[in-house]
């Protein structure tokens, strides 16, 4: 009886403190003047909020054809 009641308290200790475990989100992350933050909302360096680079484009032109190419094509620019 005495682990029966052991591991029912364990269990509910564990599941009602799950969700502060996953609370938070992203470590790091830009405000809207472009300032680093933590996740807990202290200021951080800003090399930590470092952007992701930029997406390459999908789609390219031949400026002399104007038809689609290859991005890889030499002077192909992004349509």
């Amino acid at each position: 009886m005495t682990k029966t009641l052991a591991i029912i308290a364990a269990l509910a200790f564990t599941l009602t403190a799950a969700p502060t475990f996953a609370a938070g989100g992203a470590p790091y992350k830009l405000d809207a003047k472009g300032k680093c933050h933590a996740s807990d909302g202290k200021y951080a360096k800003q090399s930590l909020c470092s952007a992701a680079a930029p997406a390459a484009p999908k789609h390219c032109k031949d400026p002399k054809t104007k038809k689609f190419t290859k991005c890889t094509a030499p002077g192909a620019v992004p349509a």
